[in-house]
């Protein structure tokens, strides 16, 4: 497999977003972005990491987010190796429980997602075809290999 990996500018820019919520400014990110705090897995640090949201549920109130760095991701091997520490999107925290979706579950919110944001489809395929190394068409059949390579998760708060 022919991966990429974010290099140190990319990475700068990434986490940019991070600052409002330092500032407590995340309210003007709206819902399209949250930010994972967890616990390192091996050093016991605390790290944030922002995501994009490509789904919300309202009953339970879960985020859904993937994985773009597949299953060799910190975040989502620190959220494996114990809890997550708090969810931030918009103006809400909470403290997280998680669940990684399905193949049927994440290829439905999937394409829920790249039909509500048909104009970047195209832009979104191309990153995503960058990530994992491979052309991602859009297909039902690229979606369902797509996705188990790329796990998708749901955050909802710990009751």
């Amino acid at each position: 497999m022919n991966r990429h990996r974010v290099g140190p500018s990319a990475r700068r820019l990434l986490r940019s977003p991070a600052r409002l919520y330092d500032w407590n400014l995340g309210w003007l990110l709206g819902h399209r972005f949250v930010r994972l705090t967890h616990v390192g897995r091996r050093s016991g640090r605390h790290y944030q990491t922002m995501l994009e949201v490509i789904g919300t549920r309202t009953n339970p109130t879960e985020v859904i987010v993937i994985a773009g760095l597949g299953r060799s991701a910190d975040w989502y091997q620190n959220i494996q190796a114990g809890p997550a520490v708090e969810i931030a999107i918009g103006a809400l925290r909470w403290c997280p429980t998680f669940r990684e979706l399905d193949e049927s579950e994440a290829a439905r919110t999937l394409a829920d997602y790249e039909r509500r944001s048909r104009f970047v489809a195209p832009l979104v395929r191309r990153a995503l075809s960058w990530l994992v190394g491979w052309r991602y068409d859009g297909s039902d059949e690229g979606r369902r290999r797509l996705v188990a390579e790329l796990p998708i998760v749901a955050f909802r708060p710990d009751v």
